[in-house]
């Protein structure tokens, strides 16, 4: 027998609740009810109190609404608005439901969930999360940009680093939906002088650099040595410098996604042959991935895992 095994709790592997372990908890309790065909009502309550429990950590909440929204199905979501037509958690998880039916393809009145995120919003009104899932419904539809400017004020004005919020501002703005590289960057530029460096957003720029990545190679079918150099460029090196020394670092980043945001870290730092700062940043995720970016390269658990097992 081997004098040293790996612990169980360290091998690769996806969770879509992150490190969150009392919303875990929640989600499987969730996805058992369901398994067994039939839906334990009970488990309504825990689901909310795990999203009161974040309080005003919006971040958090957003997290929480956006894992229990792609475990719940659509029954529970109904079930809970129906019996509790007043509470903001309901609501959300409701509006949050909404979203990810229409994101499948399914038909969703967009302009019903917008109504129920106004709602929520008076119900509670420093909470930037309906505003956030409003933001989102834009989106898909890609309504014009000053419907898409006024929704930003109100985020802003509650939480000027939620995280959520701005990946949904930059899909809005990408060449790929309403916008183009230009006005990214243009946002990017608008926050990276004034965030706080910890801040729930800190991972907003890598995130970009990736997609950016992900783009140029598609568009210009760059060889890996061209990926490379890609990634040697003066400011790209300089984003992934600081990162590099800060993030894997225990308690600097501590918002609900880190583990997300150390995932696109290490995938940059890979991508950009700087393989011992990637170890140092796998090292951290503590065998914790998340299936973007991984999946861009073939199979996201075997590309982790393949790289996870070198530290």
């Amino acid at each position: 027998m081997p004098a040293f095994r790996r612990r169980k709790g360290n091998l690769p592997r996806f969770l879509p609740e992150l490190d969150d372990v009392a919303l875990g908890q929640v989600r499987q309790r969730l996805e058992t009810s369901w398994s067994r065909g039939s839906l334990d009502t009970s488990v309504i309550a825990l689901v909310a109190n795990v999203i009161e429990a974040a309080g005003q950590d919006w971040d958090r909440k957003a997290h929480r609404l956006e894992v229990l929204a792609g475990a719940a199905g659509r029954a529970v979501p109904d079930i809970w608005r129906r019996n509790s037509p007043r509470d903001q958690g309901a609501l959300l998880l409701h509006a949050w439901s909404d979203l990810l039916q229409a994101q499948r393809g399914a038909s969703v009145d967009l302009t019903a969930t917008r109504d129920t995120c106004h709602l929520a919003a008076d119900l509670l009104p420093a909470d930037p999360t309906p505003w956030t899932l409003a933001l989102a419904t834009l989106r898909l539809e890609r309504r014009p940009h000053r419907e898409m400017s006024a929704i930003w004020r109100e985020i802003k004005a509650r939480d000027p680093w939620n995280r959520e919020a701005h990946l949904q501002a930059l899909g809005y703005l990408s060449p790929d939906e309403c916008g183009s590289t230009a006005l990214m960057l243009d946002l990017l530029d608008g926050i990276r002088s004034v965030m706080p460096a910890d801040a729930p957003t800190a991972g907003l720029e890598i995130t970009t650099l990736v997609r950016n990545y992900h783009r140029s190679f598609a568009a210009d079918g760059l060889t890996a040595l061209g990926a490379g150099e890609h990634w040697r460029r003066p400011d790209l090196a300089r984003a992934l410098d600081q990162a590099a020394q800060d993030w894997p670092n225990p308690d600097f980043l501590t918002h609900a996604a880190a583990i997300a945001d150390l995932n696109v870290l290490a995938y940059a730092l890979i991508k950009a042959t700087r393989s011992n700062e990637a170890t140092a940043v796998l090292r951290a995720t503590k065998g914790l991935g998340t299936p973007w970016p991984w999946n861009v390269e073939g199979d996201p658990l075997e590309r982790f895992s393949h790289w996870y097992g070198r530290v």
